[in-house]
Protein backbone atom coordinates (compact mmCIF):
# COMPACT_ATOMS: atom_id res chain seq x y z
CA UNK A 1 0.00 0.00 0.00
CA UNK A 2 1.22 3.46 -0.85
CA UNK A 3 2.16 5.38 2.21
CA UNK A 4 0.82 8.56 2.91
CA UNK A 5 3.41 10.73 2.47
CA UNK A 6 3.80 9.59 -1.21
CA UNK A 7 0.15 9.81 -1.95
CA UNK A 8 0.39 13.35 -1.02
CA UNK A 9 3.37 13.81 -2.79
CA UNK A 10 1.96 12.62 -6.03
CA UNK A 11 -1.40 14.18 -5.86
CA UNK A 12 0.53 17.68 -5.37
CA UNK A 13 2.35 16.49 -8.22
CA UNK A 14 -0.57 16.19 -10.76
CA UNK A 15 -2.52 19.31 -9.23
CA UNK A 16 0.84 21.31 -9.50
CA UNK A 17 1.03 20.79 -12.80
CA UNK A 18 -2.45 21.29 -14.15
CA UNK A 19 -2.33 24.49 -11.58
CA UNK A 20 0.65 25.62 -13.46
CA UNK A 21 -0.97 25.78 -16.42
CA UNK A 22 -4.29 27.15 -15.62
CA UNK A 23 -2.40 29.93 -13.53
CA UNK A 24 -0.37 30.72 -16.62
CA UNK A 25 -3.58 30.65 -18.51
CA UNK A 26 -5.13 32.96 -15.96
CA UNK A 27 -2.36 35.25 -16.75
CA UNK A 28 -2.65 34.85 -20.25
CA UNK A 29 -6.38 36.28 -19.50
CA UNK A 30 -5.49 39.04 -17.27
CA UNK A 31 -2.79 40.42 -20.29
CA UNK A 32 -5.48 39.88 -22.52
CA UNK A 33 -7.70 41.60 -20.66
CA UNK A 34 -4.88 44.41 -20.08
CA UNK A 35 -4.66 44.37 -24.01
CA UNK A 36 -8.24 44.99 -24.92
CA UNK A 37 -9.23 47.59 -22.42
CA UNK A 38 -6.34 48.61 -19.93
CA UNK A 39 -7.02 50.11 -16.76
CA UNK A 40 -9.86 52.16 -17.88
CA UNK A 41 -13.43 52.49 -16.48
CA UNK A 42 -14.66 49.53 -19.10
CA UNK A 43 -12.49 47.44 -16.97
CA UNK A 44 -13.67 48.63 -13.58
CA UNK A 45 -17.49 47.93 -14.48
CA UNK A 46 -16.41 44.52 -15.84
CA UNK A 47 -14.80 43.21 -12.81
CA UNK A 48 -17.79 44.67 -10.28
CA UNK A 49 -19.82 42.74 -12.76
CA UNK A 50 -17.99 39.59 -12.70
CA UNK A 51 -17.49 39.83 -9.02
CA UNK A 52 -20.77 38.24 -7.90
CA UNK A 53 -20.06 35.12 -10.31
CA UNK A 54 -16.31 34.71 -8.69
CA UNK A 55 -17.65 34.98 -5.13
CA UNK A 56 -20.50 32.33 -5.57
CA UNK A 57 -18.17 30.03 -6.72
CA UNK A 58 -15.72 31.24 -3.83
CA UNK A 59 -18.05 30.83 -1.66
CA UNK A 60 -21.05 28.35 -2.76
CA UNK A 61 -18.69 26.38 -5.00
CA UNK A 62 -15.38 25.65 -2.66
CA UNK A 63 -17.81 25.56 0.48
CA UNK A 64 -19.57 22.60 -1.33
CA UNK A 65 -16.02 20.71 -2.60
CA UNK A 66 -14.84 20.67 1.08
CA UNK A 67 -18.37 19.86 2.85
CA UNK A 68 -18.45 16.53 0.00
CA UNK A 69 -15.27 15.28 1.01
CA UNK A 70 -15.91 14.53 4.91
CA UNK A 71 -19.04 13.14 3.93
CA UNK A 72 -17.97 10.95 1.44
CA UNK A 73 -15.37 9.68 3.51
CA UNK A 74 -17.56 8.57 6.26
CA UNK A 75 -19.89 7.07 3.33
CA UNK A 76 -16.84 5.38 2.00
CA UNK A 77 -14.94 4.04 5.29
CA UNK A 78 -18.46 2.40 6.30
CA UNK A 79 -18.60 0.71 2.66
CA UNK A 80 -22.28 2.89 2.08
CA UNK A 81 -20.79 3.86 -1.64
CA UNK A 82 -23.89 3.14 -3.45
CA UNK A 83 -25.74 5.09 -0.49
CA UNK A 84 -23.06 7.80 -1.22
CA UNK A 85 -24.08 8.44 -4.49
CA UNK A 86 -27.79 9.02 -4.16
CA UNK A 87 -27.04 11.16 -1.28
CA UNK A 88 -24.53 13.25 -3.71
CA UNK A 89 -27.12 13.30 -6.06
CA UNK A 90 -29.49 14.98 -3.95
CA UNK A 91 -26.88 17.42 -3.34
CA UNK A 92 -26.27 17.93 -7.03
CA UNK A 93 -30.25 18.62 -7.80
CA UNK A 94 -30.76 20.77 -4.79
CA UNK A 95 -28.04 23.16 -5.50
CA UNK A 96 -29.35 23.29 -9.37
CA UNK A 97 -32.45 24.43 -7.99
CA UNK A 98 -31.26 27.26 -5.66
CA UNK A 99 -28.56 28.25 -7.80
CA UNK A 100 -30.68 29.09 -11.04
CA UNK A 101 -33.62 30.76 -8.55
CA UNK A 102 -30.30 32.77 -7.54
CA UNK A 103 -29.43 33.83 -10.64
CA UNK A 104 -32.87 34.80 -11.86
CA UNK A 105 -32.95 37.38 -8.53
CA UNK A 106 -29.46 38.22 -9.70
CA UNK A 107 -30.99 39.26 -13.09
CA UNK A 108 -33.74 41.23 -11.63
CA UNK A 109 -30.81 42.92 -8.77
CA UNK A 110 -28.76 43.97 -11.30
CA UNK A 111 -29.47 47.05 -10.88
CA UNK A 112 -29.23 47.31 -6.83
CA UNK A 113 -26.07 45.28 -6.90
CA UNK A 114 -24.26 47.09 -9.68
CA UNK A 115 -24.87 50.47 -7.28
CA UNK A 116 -23.95 49.06 -4.08
CA UNK A 117 -20.36 48.14 -5.31
CA UNK A 118 -19.78 50.75 -7.65
CA UNK A 119 -22.38 53.73 -6.53
CA UNK A 120 -18.79 55.97 -6.65
CA UNK A 121 -18.65 55.12 -10.92
CA UNK A 122 -19.69 57.92 -12.98
CA UNK A 123 -23.46 57.45 -14.73
CA UNK A 124 -22.09 56.14 -17.21
CA UNK A 125 -19.63 53.34 -16.14
CA UNK A 126 -22.59 52.50 -13.72
CA UNK A 127 -25.07 51.27 -16.10
CA UNK A 128 -22.46 49.81 -18.23
CA UNK A 129 -21.58 48.06 -15.11
CA UNK A 130 -25.28 46.98 -14.32
CA UNK A 131 -26.12 45.22 -17.81
CA UNK A 132 -22.84 43.16 -17.82
CA UNK A 133 -23.75 41.93 -13.90
CA UNK A 134 -27.17 41.14 -16.02
CA UNK A 135 -25.58 39.35 -18.65
CA UNK A 136 -23.12 37.66 -16.26
CA UNK A 137 -25.14 36.55 -13.98
CA UNK A 138 -26.33 33.08 -14.86
CA UNK A 139 -22.66 31.68 -14.36
CA UNK A 140 -23.10 31.42 -11.27
CA UNK A 141 -25.49 28.31 -12.06
CA UNK A 142 -22.45 26.46 -13.83
CA UNK A 143 -19.74 27.51 -11.41
CA UNK A 144 -21.43 25.91 -8.38
CA UNK A 145 -21.84 23.16 -10.18
CA UNK A 146 -18.14 23.01 -11.24
CA UNK A 147 -17.55 23.04 -7.47
CA UNK A 148 -19.67 19.95 -6.36
CA UNK A 149 -18.34 17.90 -9.40
CA UNK A 150 -14.92 19.00 -7.38
CA UNK A 151 -15.89 18.11 -4.18
CA UNK A 152 -16.94 14.54 -5.61
CA UNK A 153 -13.49 13.93 -7.39
CA UNK A 154 -11.81 14.82 -4.84
CA UNK A 155 -13.33 12.51 -2.35
CA UNK A 156 -12.32 10.12 -5.08
CA UNK A 157 -8.51 11.13 -4.87
CA UNK A 158 -9.03 12.15 -8.56
CA UNK A 159 -7.73 15.50 -8.62
CA UNK A 160 -7.06 16.32 -12.57
CA UNK A 161 -10.35 17.15 -14.02
CA UNK A 162 -11.21 19.64 -11.43
CA UNK A 163 -7.51 21.59 -11.78
CA UNK A 164 -8.30 21.43 -15.95
CA UNK A 165 -11.33 23.47 -15.67
CA UNK A 166 -10.75 26.74 -14.42
CA UNK A 167 -7.65 26.49 -16.98
CA UNK A 168 -10.38 25.71 -19.89
CA UNK A 169 -12.35 28.55 -18.12
CA UNK A 170 -9.56 30.58 -19.04
CA UNK A 171 -8.57 29.63 -22.78
CA UNK A 172 -12.82 30.66 -23.40
CA UNK A 173 -12.37 33.86 -22.33
CA UNK A 174 -8.54 34.92 -23.46
CA UNK A 175 -10.06 33.58 -26.83
CA UNK A 176 -13.32 36.36 -26.16
CA UNK A 177 -10.73 39.08 -25.10
CA UNK A 178 -8.47 39.02 -28.42
CA UNK A 179 -10.91 38.00 -30.98
CA UNK A 180 -14.99 38.37 -29.81
CA UNK A 181 -14.14 41.76 -28.12
CA UNK A 182 -12.81 43.15 -31.39
CA UNK A 183 -16.53 43.24 -32.86
CA UNK A 184 -18.58 43.13 -29.37
CA UNK A 185 -16.43 45.04 -27.07
CA UNK A 186 -16.75 43.78 -23.49
CA UNK A 187 -19.91 42.07 -23.79
CA UNK A 188 -17.76 39.71 -25.59
CA UNK A 189 -16.09 39.50 -22.92
CA UNK A 190 -18.75 38.78 -21.04
CA UNK A 191 -20.27 36.42 -22.99
CA UNK A 192 -16.88 34.47 -22.93
CA UNK A 193 -16.83 34.51 -19.16
CA UNK A 194 -20.04 32.97 -18.77
CA UNK A 195 -19.29 29.82 -21.48
CA UNK A 196 -16.05 29.90 -19.88
CA UNK A 197 -18.06 28.86 -16.35
CA UNK A 198 -20.50 26.38 -18.66
CA UNK A 199 -16.98 24.45 -19.80
CA UNK A 200 -15.30 24.22 -16.17
CA UNK A 201 -18.80 21.88 -15.32
CA UNK A 202 -18.63 19.87 -17.93
CA UNK A 203 -15.09 18.80 -18.09
CA UNK A 204 -15.18 17.35 -15.47
CA UNK A 205 -18.39 15.00 -15.95
CA UNK A 206 -16.49 12.05 -17.94
CA UNK A 207 -14.50 11.91 -15.37
CA UNK A 208 -17.44 11.80 -12.69
CA UNK A 209 -18.65 8.74 -14.56
CA UNK A 210 -15.28 6.92 -14.59
CA UNK A 211 -15.33 7.17 -10.67
CA UNK A 212 -18.76 5.10 -11.09
CA UNK A 213 -20.92 8.64 -9.74
CA UNK A 214 -24.81 7.60 -10.45
CA UNK A 215 -26.95 10.09 -10.90
CA UNK A 216 -30.56 9.89 -9.92
CA UNK A 217 -33.43 12.43 -10.23
CA UNK A 218 -34.24 13.01 -6.17
CA UNK A 219 -34.78 16.28 -5.08
CA UNK A 220 -35.53 17.03 -1.38
CA UNK A 221 -34.44 19.58 0.91
CA UNK A 222 -34.93 17.65 3.92
CA UNK A 223 -33.14 14.83 3.52
CA UNK A 224 -30.82 14.06 6.77
CA UNK A 225 -28.02 13.46 4.36
CA UNK A 226 -28.69 16.94 3.01
CA UNK A 227 -28.96 18.93 5.82
CA UNK A 228 -25.70 17.06 7.08
CA UNK A 229 -24.27 18.51 4.20
CA UNK A 230 -25.53 21.58 4.63
CA UNK A 231 -24.46 21.79 8.57
CA UNK A 232 -20.78 21.55 7.12
CA UNK A 233 -21.39 23.95 4.09
CA UNK A 234 -22.83 26.92 5.93
CA UNK A 235 -19.68 27.58 7.93
CA UNK A 236 -17.49 27.28 4.94
CA UNK A 237 -19.26 29.02 3.16
CA UNK A 238 -19.91 32.15 5.61
CA UNK A 239 -15.75 31.88 6.08
CA UNK A 240 -14.85 31.71 1.81
CA UNK A 241 -18.37 34.87 1.90
CA UNK A 242 -16.46 37.12 4.46
CA UNK A 243 -13.25 37.20 2.03
CA UNK A 244 -15.73 38.07 -1.28
CA UNK A 245 -17.02 40.62 1.25
CA UNK A 246 -13.79 41.95 1.51
CA UNK A 247 -13.30 42.23 -2.01
CA UNK A 248 -16.66 44.34 -2.64
CA UNK A 249 -15.83 46.74 0.06
CA UNK A 250 -12.88 47.46 -1.67
CA UNK A 251 -13.77 47.52 -4.94
CA UNK A 252 -16.74 49.94 -3.33
CA UNK A 253 -14.12 52.46 -1.93
CA UNK A 254 -11.97 51.82 -4.91
CA UNK A 255 -14.89 53.33 -7.42
CA UNK A 256 -14.84 56.80 -5.59
CA UNK A 257 -11.23 56.97 -6.55
CA UNK A 258 -9.28 57.89 -9.87
CA UNK A 259 -10.10 55.78 -12.86
CA UNK A 260 -8.81 52.37 -13.33
CA UNK A 261 -7.59 52.32 -9.54
CA UNK A 262 -10.32 48.63 -9.75
CA UNK A 263 -8.52 47.74 -12.41
CA UNK A 264 -5.40 48.21 -10.88
CA UNK A 265 -5.88 46.15 -7.66
CA UNK A 266 -7.21 43.59 -9.73
CA UNK A 267 -4.23 43.10 -12.06
CA UNK A 268 -2.10 43.15 -8.58
CA UNK A 269 -3.89 41.03 -7.01
CA UNK A 270 -3.58 38.25 -9.82
CA UNK A 271 -0.03 39.03 -9.76
CA UNK A 272 0.16 38.71 -5.98
CA UNK A 273 -2.03 34.87 -6.53
CA UNK A 274 0.82 33.38 -8.61
CA UNK A 275 2.93 32.03 -6.20
CA UNK A 276 -0.37 30.93 -4.24
CA UNK A 277 -2.08 29.55 -6.52
CA UNK A 278 0.92 27.83 -7.81
CA UNK A 279 1.71 25.75 -5.50
CA UNK A 280 -0.94 26.29 -2.25
CA UNK A 281 -3.75 25.50 -3.55
CA UNK A 282 -2.46 22.00 -5.09
CA UNK A 283 -0.66 21.37 -1.86
CA UNK A 284 -3.78 21.86 0.81
CA UNK A 285 -6.16 20.52 -2.24
CA UNK A 286 -4.04 17.18 -2.47
CA UNK A 287 -3.22 17.05 1.44
CA UNK A 288 -7.18 17.60 2.84
CA UNK A 289 -8.71 14.39 2.50
CA UNK A 290 -6.05 13.05 4.54
CA UNK A 291 -5.92 15.00 6.89
CA UNK A 292 -9.82 14.37 6.97
CA UNK A 293 -8.81 10.69 6.92
CA UNK A 294 -6.43 11.31 10.02
CA UNK A 295 -8.58 13.43 11.77
CA UNK A 296 -11.79 10.50 11.54
CA UNK A 297 -9.50 7.98 12.51
CA UNK A 298 -8.12 10.04 15.61
CA UNK A 299 -4.39 9.79 14.43
CA UNK A 300 -3.28 12.76 15.89
CA UNK A 301 0.14 13.06 15.60
CA UNK A 302 0.22 11.97 12.32
CA UNK A 303 -2.29 14.53 11.21
CA UNK A 304 -0.36 17.09 12.85
CA UNK A 305 3.48 16.13 10.97
CA UNK A 306 1.38 16.24 7.61
CA UNK A 307 0.21 19.61 8.38
CA UNK A 308 3.43 21.05 9.81
CA UNK A 309 5.21 19.21 6.71
CA UNK A 310 3.07 20.94 4.88
CA UNK A 311 2.88 24.36 6.24
CA UNK A 312 6.74 24.74 6.31
CA UNK A 313 6.70 23.72 2.51
CA UNK A 314 4.56 26.78 1.81
CA UNK A 315 6.39 28.87 4.02
CA UNK A 316 9.85 27.93 2.00
CA UNK A 317 8.06 29.75 -1.42
CA UNK A 318 5.91 32.34 -0.05
CA UNK A 319 8.39 34.51 1.85
CA UNK A 320 10.74 34.39 -1.56
CA UNK A 321 7.93 35.01 -3.78
CA UNK A 322 7.07 37.60 -2.15
CA UNK A 323 10.25 39.70 -1.29
CA UNK A 324 10.30 38.92 -5.35
CA UNK A 325 7.25 40.58 -6.33
CA UNK A 326 8.02 43.39 -4.34
CA UNK A 327 11.57 44.01 -5.40
CA UNK A 328 10.76 43.67 -9.01
CA UNK A 329 6.69 45.04 -9.03
CA UNK A 330 7.34 47.82 -11.65
CA UNK A 331 9.57 45.99 -14.53
CA UNK A 332 7.57 42.63 -14.03
CA UNK A 333 4.00 44.65 -14.45
CA UNK A 334 5.80 46.19 -17.50
CA UNK A 335 6.53 43.33 -18.83
CA UNK A 336 3.41 41.26 -18.51
CA UNK A 337 0.66 43.98 -19.31
CA UNK A 338 2.20 47.22 -20.72
CA UNK A 339 0.94 46.68 -24.63
CA UNK A 340 -2.18 48.12 -26.10
CA UNK A 341 -4.52 50.21 -24.21
CA UNK A 342 -2.47 49.20 -21.00
CA UNK A 343 -0.36 52.25 -20.62
CA UNK A 344 2.60 53.81 -18.29
CA UNK A 345 0.02 54.90 -16.00
CA UNK A 346 -2.06 51.75 -14.88
CA UNK A 347 1.52 50.32 -14.78
CA UNK A 348 2.49 52.94 -12.18
CA UNK A 349 -1.30 52.03 -10.32
CA UNK A 350 -0.78 48.30 -10.69
CA UNK A 351 2.88 48.30 -9.16
CA UNK A 352 2.18 50.47 -6.79
CA UNK A 353 -0.63 47.94 -5.43
CA UNK A 354 1.52 45.02 -5.87
CA UNK A 355 4.13 46.58 -3.74
CA UNK A 356 1.24 46.65 -0.73
CA UNK A 357 -0.15 43.33 -1.54
CA UNK A 358 2.99 41.62 -0.92
CA UNK A 359 3.59 42.60 2.24
CA UNK A 360 0.68 39.86 3.11
CA UNK A 361 1.52 37.08 0.90
CA UNK A 362 2.47 35.17 3.63
CA UNK A 363 -0.49 35.19 5.55
CA UNK A 364 -2.74 35.23 2.25
CA UNK A 365 -0.29 31.62 1.59
CA UNK A 366 -0.92 29.90 5.11
CA UNK A 367 -4.43 30.84 5.49
CA UNK A 368 -5.99 28.22 3.48
CA UNK A 369 -4.06 25.11 5.09
CA UNK A 370 -4.56 26.15 8.54
CA UNK A 371 -8.22 26.54 7.85
CA UNK A 372 -8.30 23.41 6.11
CA UNK A 373 -7.01 21.69 9.11
CA UNK A 374 -10.22 22.95 11.20
CA UNK A 375 -12.10 21.73 8.75
CA UNK A 376 -10.41 18.27 8.32
CA UNK A 377 -11.62 17.91 12.17
CA UNK A 378 -14.99 18.87 11.03
CA UNK A 379 -14.11 22.87 13.24
CA UNK A 380 -15.99 24.67 10.67
CA UNK A 381 -17.14 27.30 13.06
CA UNK A 382 -13.69 28.49 14.37
CA UNK A 383 -12.31 29.74 10.57
CA UNK A 384 -15.39 31.73 10.68
CA UNK A 385 -15.56 33.45 13.89
CA UNK A 386 -12.01 34.40 13.58
CA UNK A 387 -12.70 36.07 10.08
CA UNK A 388 -15.60 38.00 11.20
CA UNK A 389 -13.68 38.94 14.17
CA UNK A 390 -10.93 40.65 11.59
CA UNK A 391 -13.68 42.42 9.89
CA UNK A 392 -13.41 45.72 12.08
CA UNK A 393 -9.96 45.10 11.47
CA UNK A 394 -10.23 45.43 7.74
CA UNK A 395 -12.14 48.17 7.45
CA UNK A 396 -10.08 50.24 10.00
CA UNK A 397 -7.19 49.93 7.72
CA UNK A 398 -9.50 50.29 5.19
CA UNK A 399 -10.63 53.80 6.10
CA UNK A 400 -7.71 54.75 7.38
CA UNK A 401 -5.05 54.03 4.68
CA UNK A 402 -7.29 54.52 1.74
CA UNK A 403 -6.62 58.59 2.80
CA UNK A 404 -2.72 58.28 2.46
CA UNK A 405 -2.55 55.52 -0.36
CA UNK A 406 -5.58 55.65 -1.82
CA UNK A 407 -5.93 52.29 -3.59
CA UNK A 408 -2.91 51.24 -3.10
CA UNK A 409 -3.80 51.65 0.73
CA UNK A 410 -6.84 49.23 -0.08
CA UNK A 411 -4.08 46.79 -1.06
CA UNK A 412 -2.26 47.27 2.18
CA UNK A 413 -5.20 46.74 4.41
CA UNK A 414 -5.72 43.72 2.95
CA UNK A 415 -2.54 42.12 3.74
CA UNK A 416 -2.17 43.55 7.23
CA UNK A 417 -5.88 42.06 8.14
CA UNK A 418 -4.59 38.75 6.36
CA UNK A 419 -1.66 38.35 8.97
CA UNK A 420 -3.66 39.13 11.74
CA UNK A 421 -5.92 36.52 10.53
CA UNK A 422 -3.21 34.02 9.87
CA UNK A 423 -1.67 34.38 13.49
CA UNK A 424 -5.11 34.00 15.22
CA UNK A 425 -5.74 30.79 13.35
CA UNK A 426 -1.84 29.33 13.88
CA UNK A 427 -2.50 30.04 18.14
CA UNK A 428 -5.80 28.22 17.93
CA UNK A 429 -4.59 25.55 15.75
CA UNK A 430 -1.67 24.74 17.50
CA UNK A 431 -3.49 24.26 21.36
CA UNK A 432 -5.89 21.41 19.17
CA UNK A 433 -2.71 19.90 17.82
CA UNK A 434 0.52 20.29 20.15
CA UNK A 435 3.62 20.42 18.07
CA UNK A 436 2.19 22.22 15.08
CA UNK A 437 4.29 25.31 15.36
CA UNK A 438 7.60 23.48 17.36
CA UNK A 439 11.17 24.66 17.11
CA UNK A 440 11.77 22.82 14.27
CA UNK A 441 9.34 24.89 12.38
CA UNK A 442 10.46 28.34 13.77
CA UNK A 443 14.07 27.57 12.96
CA UNK A 444 12.78 27.11 9.27
CA UNK A 445 11.08 30.24 9.46
CA UNK A 446 14.08 32.56 10.60
CA UNK A 447 16.45 30.49 8.39
CA UNK A 448 13.75 31.67 5.23
CA UNK A 449 13.27 35.22 6.04
CA UNK A 450 17.39 35.58 5.86
CA UNK A 451 17.82 33.32 2.57
CA UNK A 452 14.93 35.98 1.55
CA UNK A 453 16.19 39.20 2.68
CA UNK A 454 19.84 38.42 1.10
CA UNK A 455 18.00 37.31 -2.30
CA UNK A 456 15.96 40.42 -2.31
CA UNK A 457 18.73 43.17 -1.67
CA UNK A 458 20.72 41.01 -4.20
CA UNK A 459 18.21 41.34 -6.78
CA UNK A 460 17.63 44.63 -6.14
CA UNK A 461 21.14 45.70 -7.04
CA UNK A 462 21.43 43.37 -10.02
CA UNK A 463 17.99 44.96 -11.69
CA UNK A 464 18.98 48.16 -10.59
CA UNK A 465 22.65 47.24 -12.23
CA UNK A 466 20.73 45.76 -15.54
CA UNK A 467 18.10 48.64 -16.06
CA UNK A 468 21.07 51.14 -16.69
CA UNK A 469 23.11 49.10 -19.20
CA UNK A 470 20.42 47.05 -20.90
CA UNK A 471 18.61 48.99 -24.46
CA UNK A 472 15.05 49.16 -24.48
CA UNK A 473 12.78 46.77 -25.69
CA UNK A 474 10.48 43.81 -24.51
CA UNK A 475 13.19 41.25 -25.52
CA UNK A 476 15.62 43.05 -23.08
CA UNK A 477 13.41 43.59 -20.47
CA UNK A 478 12.35 39.93 -20.87
CA UNK A 479 16.12 39.07 -20.73
CA UNK A 480 16.28 41.23 -17.56
CA UNK A 481 13.43 39.75 -15.34
CA UNK A 482 14.96 36.66 -16.43
CA UNK A 483 18.10 37.44 -15.12
CA UNK A 484 16.70 38.81 -11.85
CA UNK A 485 14.83 35.46 -11.27
CA UNK A 486 17.59 33.36 -12.24
CA UNK A 487 20.04 35.26 -9.45
CA UNK A 488 17.31 35.68 -7.33
CA UNK A 489 16.75 31.15 -7.00
CA UNK A 490 20.50 30.96 -6.86
CA UNK A 491 21.01 33.67 -3.88
CA UNK A 492 18.33 31.82 -1.94
CA UNK A 493 19.62 28.18 -2.78
CA UNK A 494 22.51 29.00 -1.36
CA UNK A 495 21.08 30.65 1.29
CA UNK A 496 19.38 27.79 2.28
CA UNK A 497 22.18 24.97 1.78
CA UNK A 498 24.46 27.44 3.97
CA UNK A 499 21.52 27.36 6.67
CA UNK A 500 20.99 23.80 6.13
CA UNK A 501 17.00 24.00 5.15
CA UNK A 502 16.21 20.94 4.88
CA UNK A 503 12.76 21.58 3.06
CA UNK A 504 13.84 21.74 -0.07
CA UNK A 505 14.63 17.97 -0.70
CA UNK A 506 10.47 17.75 -0.13
CA UNK A 507 10.36 20.12 -2.68
CA UNK A 508 12.04 17.68 -4.83
CA UNK A 509 10.98 14.98 -4.18
CA UNK A 510 7.80 16.38 -5.55
CA UNK A 511 9.19 17.29 -8.42
CA UNK A 512 10.83 13.73 -8.83
CA UNK A 513 7.19 12.27 -8.43
CA UNK A 514 5.80 14.61 -11.56
CA UNK A 515 8.31 13.61 -13.60
CA UNK A 516 7.97 9.76 -12.87
CA UNK A 517 4.22 10.02 -13.37
CA UNK A 518 4.51 11.62 -16.93
CA UNK A 519 7.27 9.26 -17.81
CA UNK A 520 4.72 5.97 -16.76
CA UNK A 521 1.48 7.91 -18.31
CA UNK A 522 3.72 8.23 -21.48
CA UNK A 523 4.93 4.61 -20.97
CA UNK A 524 1.63 3.11 -20.95
CA UNK A 525 0.60 5.11 -23.68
Amino acid sequence: MMSTGKIIARATALILGLTLLSRFLGLGREMAIAYRFGATGTTDAFLVAFIIPYAFYSVVGMALTTAIVPVFAEYAAQGRREEAWRVLSLVVNAALVALAVAALFGVAGAPFIARALGGGFPPETLQLATVLTATMMPSIVFMGLAGIFGGILNANNIFGPPACGPAAMNVSVILSALIVAAWFGVFGLAAGAVTGALIFALVQVPALRHVGFRYSRVLSFRDPAVRQVLALMWPVALTSGVGSVYMMIDWRLASGLAEGSIAALNYANKLMQLPQGLFVLALTTAIFPTLSKLAAESRVGEMTAALQKGLKVILLLAVPGAVGLMVLREPVVTLLFERGAFDARATAMSAEALLFYGVGLIGFCLNFPLTRGFFAMRDMRTPLLVLLSTVVVKLFFNLLLVRFLAHAGLALATSLTALVNMAVLAWLLERRLPGLFDGSFFRLAGGVLAASAAMGFIVHVLDGYLAAHLPGGSLALALRVGLDIACGAAVFAAAGLILRLDEPRYLLDLVRDLSRRWAGAAVSK
